[in-house]
């Protein structure tokens, strides 16, 4: 008899290890090339991680720091980490601690029978079961800030030159799905964009200086047209941004006065000059 798996898919396991986090942490999903990077609010050491329901080679490698000396002067987290139901890959498991990889089990103890959490200490991520007794959603735990509290033999800092740039917000994405569709720096710059362009009805090439993002592939692939003034309009092929983050579309547009560009066209001067 095949054994049940804990979890029906990579997603739904990355669901339940974000719900089970300590409050000290943040969890970006589908950020700097892992399925999940989590930042440590009090200093932002970071933490990659990547997903599989079965710890096989794949992951390992994904999550590993590249071994050529080109790549050593890269961005990257503090440890790196492998996520995985409890109870798969005992064997690869003694592998990964060779090339600095921490293996975090996720389990389902500490729900009801309804799936939900019965009680939460965040601080220590422990959970009361509905029998009375106690039980750790994930393990090992996260490190703290504290040294000395860390459990050396089950995390490695790898001492990056750079850690990964956060976006300036939480990506509205799912971990772990198939080809999620990230939410990169050029993805925000573009929404800026879009944004610019619903407010005031056209873009300048000062307009994307400023954001320090190339016009080109806007041109070239009509997702913009020119009005004959100097100026851009939205094209035939311009992509819905928003339909792809309407979270952070909203939150991008709400803090448009301050990432705007600081020199406001005047459209009717422009037309007035030609």
């Amino acid at each position: 008899m095949a054994k049940e798996k804990l979890f029906a898919t990579e997603a739904e396991m990355c669901a339940r290890f974000i719900a089970a986090l300590p409050d000290m942490w943040t969890a970006y999903p589908e950020t700097g090339g892992f399925d999940i990077l989590l930042a440590r609010n009090a200093d932002g050491f970071q933490i990659g991680i990547e997903a599989k329901l079965r710890l096989n080679a794949k992951v390992i490698c994904q999550a590993a720091e590249y071994p050529s000396h080109c790549y050593v002067d890269q961005p990257g987290p503090d440890c790196r980490a492998v996520l995985i139901p409890d109870g798969v890959g005992m064997d690869l498991a003694a592998l990964c601690p060779l090339v600095g990889i921490t293996v975090i089990r996720m389990s389902k103890l500490g729900l009801d029978r309804d799936g939900k959490i019965v009680w939460y200490d965040r601080e220590r991520t422990m959970a009361r079961l509905a029998s009375g007794g106690y039980s750790y959603p994930f393990h090992p735990q996260l490190p703290g800030r504290d040294d000395s509290g860390w459990p050396h033999d089950q995390w490695f800092e790898l001492c990056p030159l750079k850690r990964i740039d956060l976006p300036g917000w939480i990506p509205d994405v799912e971990a772990g799905r198939s080809a999620p569709v990230a939410l990169t720096d050029w993805k925000i710059r573009a929404i800026k964009i879009v944004v610019t362009l619903e407010r005031r009805g056209f873009v300048t090439r000062q307009d994307f200086a400023h954001l320090k993002i190339s016009m080109s592939r806007w041109t070239q692939g009509q997702w913009l047209k020119s009005d004959g003034c100097g100026n851009w309009t939205a094209g035939d092929y311009l992509p819905d941004f928003r339909a792809q983050h309407p979270v952070n579309f909203t939150q991008i547009e709400a803090d448009y006065d301050k990432w705007k560009n600081p020199v406001e066209p005047d459209r009717q001067k422009q037309e007035a000059l030609l």
